[in-house]
């Protein structure tokens, strides 16, 4: 895919970031297409395939994982270069699974910005790796049901010390934790209704080999 011409689609729930990566890359002189989640990404790309996808993994109705799965068994999209970026999936086990089903290259939140830039020019030049080697069925959904599940883990333990923290703060420290938990728990509700989709995908439809 010649990847040099072709508008950049960028896939992103938090209405801030979405805004500062729209505006920094058409700063940059790109055409920009934007998204607020894997669903409506996959309708933009559906009515013009774009030259590079940017997105975050943990989004509604359809997150990153899902999304990048999407492109890479079609091949029309499989060789879409596709860039994580991430404050959620940063733990190893994450990065390596990413990779795993096809993402391009992996960037955590807060987003270096001349960092950032630097990799869109890169992968506009170079694009995807020449062999991309596929995840099977089982293999995709296996890995994706585990790191929700991890994640799941996660974001009930950051809760639970939010909470806690909120009973022994004061006035003026009680606003941003209130904050960071009503963030954490959307999340949480996020993770579990896609961990929901997952699991009832994979007990119907996946079976092991």
């Amino acid at each position: 895919m010649n990847t040099e011409k072709g508008y950049l689609l960028v896939a992103e729930d938090n209405p801030d970031i979405l805004n500062l990566l729209d505006t920094t890359l058409k700063f940059g002189g790109h055409r920009v297409v934007t998204a607020c989640n894997g669903q409506e990404a996959l309708e933009a790309i559906a009515r013009e395939l774009p030259a590079l996808v940017i997105t975050d993994v943990l989004m509604p109705k359809l997150d990153g994982f899902g999304l990048v799965h999407r492109l890479r068994i079609n091949p029309e999209t499989r060789e879409i270069p596709v860039v994580f970026v991430t404050a959620t999936y940063v733990m190893p086990e994450d990065r390596e699974f990413a990779l795993s089903i096809g993402v391009t290259r992996f960037i955590e939140k807060p987003v270096d910005i001349e960092k950032f830039l630097s990799v869109i020019s890169e992968l506009l030049v170079k694009g995807t790796p020449a062999k991309l080697e596929l995840l099977d069925e089982f293999s995709f959904y296996n890995g994706y049901r585990k790191r929700l599940e991890v994640k799941l883990t996660q974001k009930n333990a950051q809760i639970t010390r939010t909470e806690h923290l909120l009973e022994t703060s004061s006035e003026e420290e009680k606003l941003p934790l209130k904050v960071s938990l009503q963030l954490a728990i959307r999340e949480r509700e996020e993770i579990h209704v896609l961990l929901a989709q997952v699991r009832e995908h994979f007990d119907k439809n996946i079976k092991p080999e």
